[in-house]
Order: structure tokens, then C-alpha cells, then sequence
């Protein structure tokens, strides 16, 4: 198969300083990939560069997939002190299909209902974002992502901070989006998480360390 994103001696900076060198990789479509490394090996940066947020310093970048990233990060940018509800929240993933500044349609609002009860959160709906705990705040940010309706879907440690029942919840949402055909990249701390994927990516210090492990008709890593 075509790979979704395609990264060709890839380096990046923050500021003066390198944190991605000369990585080379391939991530398989319709597939689970995880991305796994210490803190400061330079896994938020990679994501940022598959979702098109971080550009390269130098190297090339090739995407196959259709229409906009959803990229969930592990905090909004939304400060903690506007008024902004978890609905509110999740229906900015419309935003994608209808703009800021439209009003939602019942299309719309049904697919941000069904967004939050797939990640439990529709009992917070009328929640500040700003009063909800990390594990929860992760979960409505998750469901953010998938109101976008993205076939890729980059994810920053979606797991982090949450209890076993969220942490399965999760995962089984991530299955049926794969299942629907979404290729899927989520950084991880987790080796049961990193197990479970399809294909993995270890980073350290900015680099691969390590093949990926794939299913016969993924693309793996070089």
C-alpha cells in the first residue's frame, strides 16, 4: 500500500536548537501507529510535523490522505479562564466544514453529540473546559478531533492522566476509527498502547532507534 505521510531525511528545530534529525519514515494508511520515546526524544515535534503544524527545517514531507488533520493536542490553546464549554469545545471540530463564524447545522450537532458520548463527556456538556480535570479535559479534546471527520487523525498521548475505563474507552475508539478506514498516529508513554498498534516509531534524541513493527502489507519505517 501507499504510505499516508511520507518523511524523507526530515530535521526540525525549536529556535537554534535541532530536535528531529534526518528521520526517514512511513506511516501506513488505514493503520494504528504509535509513537514511542522518552520524554524530550522529540515526539511532540514529529507530530507536529505529520500534521503539517511544524515545518521542516530540511528533508521533504508527502501526504496521500484527503482534506484536514485532525491533530489533538494534550492541552487546548483556549485559555482556562474563558468561558468556553466542553459542547462548545467539540463543536470548534466543525469548524473544519462550516467555519468559525456559521451556524452549526442538525448534521452538525449530531455529530458533536455523538462524539461526546463516544468519549463519556456529553454529561459535561455544559462544563467549562477551564473546571475540568486533565483526564477529562483529554477525552473532550479527543472528541474535538473526531467531530472533524478527518482520515487522520495525530494524536499527543491521548492516554495521559486517564483512569483503566477511560484508557479502554479510548482504545476502543480508536479501533472503530481505524476500522472506518482513518489512519491514526499517537505518541505514547504506554508499552501496552505501543504493543497494541499496528506499526510503531521509536525516537530518541531526534532520531529512529529501531524498526518499525508492521503486518505484512504495512509500510514499515526505514
Amino acid at each position: 500500500m501507499s504510505a499516508a505521510i511520507e518523511l524523507d531525511g526530515v530535521s526540525a528545530r525549536h529556535g537554534a536548537a535541532t530536535v528531529l534529525h534526518d528521520v526517514t519514515i512511513a506511516v501506513p494508511p488505514h493503520r494504528i501507529t504509535a509513537v514511542t520515546g522518552h520524554n524530550g526524544s522529540g515526539k511532540s515535534t514529529l507530530l507536529g510535523v505529520l500534521a503539517g503544524v511544524h515545518p521542516p527545517a530540511s528533508g521533504t514531507l508527502r501526504r496521500t490522505h484527503s482534506g484536514r488533520v485532525a491533530f489533538v493536542v494534550q492541552r487546548s490553546e483556549a485559555s482556562d479562564a474563558l468561558p468556553v464549554t466542553v459542547r462548545q469545545t467539540v463543536s470548534m471540530g466543525r469548524w473544519a466544514h462550516r467555519g468559525a463564524w456559521r451556524r452549526l447545522t442538525r448534521e452538525d450537532r449530531s455529530i458533536v453529540d455523538h462524539c461526546m458520548e463516544r468519549l463519556g463527556v456529553a454529561d459535561l456538556a455544559r462544563r467549562r473546559l477551564g473546571t475540568l480535570s486533565g483526564g477529562q479535559r483529554q477525552r473532550v479534546l479527543l472528541a474535538q478531533g473526531l467531530a472533524q471527520q478527518s482520515d487522520l487523525l495525530i494524536l499527543d498521548e491521548p492516554a495521559t492522566g486517564l483512569d483503566a475505563a477511560a484508557k479502554d474507552r479510548i482504545a476502543a475508539v480508536l479501533a472503530d476509527e481505524r476500522a472506518r478506514g482513518t489512519t491514526i498516529v499517537h505518541a505514547t508513554h504506554d508499552p501496552g498502547d505501543a504493543a497494541a498498534a499496528d506499526h510503531r516509531i521509536a525516537l530518541a534524541h531526534g532520531r529512529i532507534t529501531a524498526p518499525a513493527a508492521r503486518e505484512t502489507d504495512d509500510v514499515s519505517t526505514t
